[in-house]
């Protein structure tokens, strides 16, 4: 993240016998060892390694170096931060800032303003992007660097798990390793450093998922490859229906594409609450978006500077095609652990790849943890932090709570935007935990705030006792449309992990008026005690 001043605390002065001193210090002269070792290609040492620099690697490092211990962060690519910070969350959500801002436009004759958009500077949009990427970026190498973090440029592997000696050789056009001690500035360490470390942490990310039918090339393209482009494309197909889906076909719509998008099923976000889905869907279609449910991709032809023709079933089970200059293959995400020095690392993966651990993080090889989405669970960046601090506390010696996946949120930003958080009716009714399970849904547009937006929205609470609480109803899932669904979805969270009582959560009060009034009133109406509504 971007250091502030905040993130500077005051240390007071203490005597030379002090013992955070003398652990402050100790510290700082094994990263300092660390650092020189690397720096002349030696056998280094460290407490913690870490092998990938996305949400999950870099929070592993912050909070370890935090406690302490000496950290080694290895990163294979020129730039900190993985995915998110680089090909995902960061520069989707700045091309989704530059969308809205068009719809604005758009929309503000409806509330008597005379504007009209003359055109749109694309170049200038991903110029937009790319600077808020970098700034993202240098300021999360700063912040690791103010933690005595080094930092390691080249490509790992774990050579020796039972001593855990982590490996790094040159990669990525660079003839060196390099050592990063401050930010930006950095040392050759050879062509080849090793590291031997107490704890190994496996933070190595995922790629997007290829059609089964056909690889990604020419006009088939993947989300890192879309954010690459230079230009609108006039015409599009996206195949899928998940948050990458949804979000890029906002973004290329609002900038004038006529985009298409083939779901497997017959709704956007299929596997959230049915509601929301519908919701969304009926949304991106008024917004000029084409729809296609129910398909199956049977095959792809792509050419050079031929576009892409899709070839795929409908409801029908009918033979269609579909023509556009791009294809967007938007399916989900593989993790990356199908390097042979993974699979001989002696811990359990899943049969999709995904590296098996306890509610801790660890591994079933000793001294070995893994990290983000290369572990089972919902594949975002929160989740990805949370389990970071949990793993560097765990290693620590800490007593601390795992990551409670009923808890976590899901977000897409799309226009508007959907969140997500719990249990959907369905899963609730299928657990035998919960008892007294029901639904209720608030009318959005009883909401002042939704009136004025223009938007449509739907808003669903799932409520419930758990058997271990008998006689306490609590909220076991809240799902959202609306245009600030992004910034409701963390009450929601925080009442559903803290599992506080429906009466007393409904009890809470909100700003008026809101949007997050909206949700209050939910509460009121989940709890028998509805305001505003019927």
């Amino acid at each position: 993240m971007t250091p502030s001043t905040a993130d500077t605390t005051h240390t007071p002065q203490t005597g030379a016998n002090d013992p955070d001193t003398a652990d402050r210090n100790t510290t700082e002269n094994d990263v300092q060892a660390t650092a020189n070792a690397a720096a002349s290609g030696a056998l280094g040492t460290a407490d913690v390694i870490i092998i990938g620099s996305g949400p999950g690697g870099y929070a592993t490092a912050l909070r370890a170096a935090e406690l302490g211990r000496s950290v080694v962060l290895v990163e294979r690519g020129d730039a900190l931060g993985g995915t998110c910070l680089n090909r995902g969350c960061i520069p989707t959500k700045a091309l989704i800032t530059t969308a809205r801002a068009v719809d604005a436009v758009r929309q503000a004759p409806n509330v008597g303003i005379d504007a009209t958009i003359t055109g749109i500077d694309f170049g200038t949009m991903v110029t937009y992007k790319n600077r808020i990427v970098q700034t993202m970026t240098e300021g999360l190498r700063g912040l690791l660097a103010h933690r005595g973090v080094v930092v390691l440029q080249g490509e790992a592997t774990v050579t020796d798990p039972a001593r855990r000696v982590v490996t790094i050789q040159a990669n990525g056009g660079h003839d060196q390793v390099l050592c990063f001690r401050k930010a930006g500035v950095s040392e050759s360490c050879g062509t080849t450093v090793s590291v031997q470390a107490d704890d190994i942490v496996l933070a190595m990310g995922s790629r997007p998922t290829p059609l089964p039918c056909h690889d990604f090339a020419g006009a088939l393209i993947d989300s890192t490859q879309a954010l690459s482009l230079v230009h609108v494309p006039a015409t599009a197909t996206i195949i899928g229906s998940g948050s990458i889906a949804v979000e890029f076909a906002t973004i290329w719509s609002a900038g004038g594409c006529e985009v298409t998008m083939l779901m497997r099923h017959g709704r956007a976000l299929s596997h959230w609450d049915r509601r929301s889905g519908t919701t969304l869907t009926r949304e991106l279609k008024r917004r000029g978006i084409h729809i296609i449910p129910d398909t199956r991709i049977t095959g792809v032809d792509v050419g050079v500077n031929l576009g892409a023709t899709v070839h795929y079933t409908d409801a029908a089970g009918q033979e269609r095609t579909i023509f556009s200059e791009l294809a967007l293959t938007a399916i989900g995400r593989v993790p990356n652990t199908d390097d042979a020095w993974c699979r001989a690392l002696g811990v359990d993966m899943d049969d999709d790849g995904h590296i098996v651990t306890d509610a801790y993080g660890r591994t079933k090889a000793s001294g070995i943890w893994a990290v983000g989405d290369i572990t089972r669970g919902p594949g975002l960046a929160s989740r990805a932090f949370a389990q970071g601090i949990t793993i560097a506390e765990r290693m620590a010696g800490h007593d601390c709570t795992p990551v409670d996946d009923d808890a976590v949120a899901q977000v897409v930003f799309s226009s508007p935007e959907a969140a997500t958080v719990g249990c959907t009716m369905e899963q609730a009714r299928d657990r035998e935990d919960l008892d007294h399970v029901r639904e209720s849904m608030y009318p959005m547009l009883s909401n002042a705030r939704m009136l004025m937006s223009g938007s449509a929205g739907s808003m669903s609470i799932v409520s419930g006792e758990r058997r271990e609480q008998p006689g306490v109803e609590v909220v076991l899932g809240v799902h959202i449309v609306a245009p600030n669904a992004s910034d409701m979805i963390g009450e929601a969270e925080q009442i559903i992990a803290n599992r506080i009582p429906l009466d007393r959560a409904s009890s809470l009060t909100h700003p008026h008026p809101t949007f997050s009034e909206a949700f209050g009133e939910a509460l009121l109406l989940a709890d028998g005690r509805p305001l505003h509504t019927r």
